[in-house]
């Protein structure tokens, strides 16, 4: 097995370049097989995990998928072949449901087992079933296991969403862009992502308008065709590499972003006393004294993020005075904080609430990575700590952070990866 070995306490300065966004190319890469034809996708994170899984489902059901350049895939879906995908294919990345979208509009039946990913509390997706049911599709789940949407003909059809779900905006979506008629989705997902596959989807002939608004309007079109489309900056690895340029008193110009999508990481930041400057495609972080503290509450777009709250958690552990943070998307997004209780952090969690009262600094540990968030804010908290910090089960890490060890190198930080035989014991550590 593999872990994370940092010395801490080095300031980090200098340029880093973000990947594209893994949550857009999660949506993207699925879509594609709409097309019946040849996409080109650029910007593509290609070497984190969740993104090669995705990639090897598309080769397990017919479609060639070429490596074009280091960012850059070509995926040919005229061959695909099947409208059935196992759980072997399944179980390591949640945003494997996609495919139930993507091939109900492609075949009009999908059977697709239930996905893996980072267990952050129940993720039930009867909101995606009630969008394809609504579509006219018949839905079934055997043994909470396998996901079966048949459909002779998808028909355009009003959706409300109970509750503002990022997946089953980006499910609906896939599934209505062929249908006959107009489909609407009221109380949709606004998230940036969102905005991309729109325009991904738009690129190859589809008619999708009001993405990015709560309300989505969809004319389902007969044929859609190939194109060539540049994924979208990575917004939170953007916010990761901004509380780590904060944490560890350091000035870091983050480059490939877009400053708009980072509005609610930035505001928080400044009100813990960073400076910020935002340019045309770029953000530069600065901070030389210890932050002061804030409240957050975690929120759908354009709310304060839940994937950036582990992160900045880390930062108030280290803040003049107490900070509260509410978290209202997951049930279970807390677990990191007896990771970082470890490491000194002094947080107290009731339920959805976490109180954090800032301590002077932090001393290495050896720790774990919980989930992809929850291991970003062990890097962040390893960095800025006094003293080495190791951090095992990096796996989690790596299904969303591109080339992590280079890029934080690349900032004078002291990480490695390093290959350990015998797994040492975070649960019992200190």
């Amino acid at each position: 097995m593999e872990k994370f070995v940092i010395n801490g306490g080095i300031p980090l300065r200098g340029e880093v370049t973000v990947s594209g966004a893994k949550n857009a190319a999660l949506a993207v890469i699925p879509a594609a097989i709409l097309s019946q034809d040849i996409c080109r996708l650029e910007n593509v994170p290609v070497s984190i995990s969740d993104v090669n899984y995705m990639m090897k489902t598309l080769k397990y059901i017919g479609a060639g998928v070429k490596l074009i350049d280091k960012n850059t895939i070509e995926i040919d879906s005229r061959h695909v072949n099947s409208y059935v995908i196992s759980h072997d294919m399944t179980k390591y990345l949640r945003a494997s449901y996609y495919f139930i979208g993507a091939l109900l509009g492609r075949f009009g039946r999908a059977r697709v087992a239930m996905p893996g990913g980072c267990y952050l509390g129940p993720r039930p997706i009867d909101q995606h079933i009630k969008g394809f049911e609504a579509l006219g599709a018949k839905v079934s789940v055997e043994d909470n296991a396998i996901v079966e949407a048949v459909a002779e003909n998808l028909t355009g059809s009003p959706v409300y969403l109970d509750m503002v779900s990022v997946g089953a905006t980006v499910n609906i979506m896939l599934a209505a862009v062929k249908a006959e008629g107009l489909t609407v989705i009221e109380n949709a997902a606004k998230e940036p992502h969102i905005v991309d596959l729109a325009n991904f989807l738009n690129s190859m002939g589809a008619d999708v308008r009001g993405a990015g608004t709560d309300v989505i309007k969809i004319r389902g079109v007969e044929n859609m065709h190939g194109c060539t489309y540049s994924i979208i900056p990575d917004q939170i690895e953007a916010g990761t590499f901004m509380v780590a340029a904060v944490a560890s008193k350091g000035d870091v110009l983050i480059k490939n972003v877009i400053p708009k999508h980072l509005e609610s990481i930035s505001t928080k930041l400044i009100e813990c006393g960073a400076t910020v400057e935002e340019f045309d495609e770029a953000v530069r972080v600065s901070m030389d004294s210890r932050p002061g503290k804030c409240n957050i509450k975690t929120m759908p777009h354009p709310g304060f993020p839940t994937d950036m709250q582990p992160q900045m958690a880390v930062l108030l552990s280290l803040a003049k005075g107490t900070s509260i943070v509410s978290e209202s998307i997951w049930s279970n997004r807390f677990r990191y904080t007896e990771q970082l209780a470890r490491m000194g952090a002094d947080i107290s969690v009731d339920g959805q609430l976490a109180v954090i009262r800032g301590v002077e600094a932090l001393k290495g540990a050896p720790v774990k990575a919980d989930d992809l968030r929850a291991g970003a804010a062990m890097i962040i908290a390893g960095l800025a700590a006094n003293g080495r910090t190791e951090i095992e089960d990096i796996l989690h890490i790596d299904r969303g952070y591109e080339n992590v060890v280079e890029k934080f190198g690349s900032l004078g930080a002291d990480i490695r990866r390093v290959y350990c035989v015998e797994p040492f014991s975070a649960t019992d550590a200190g």
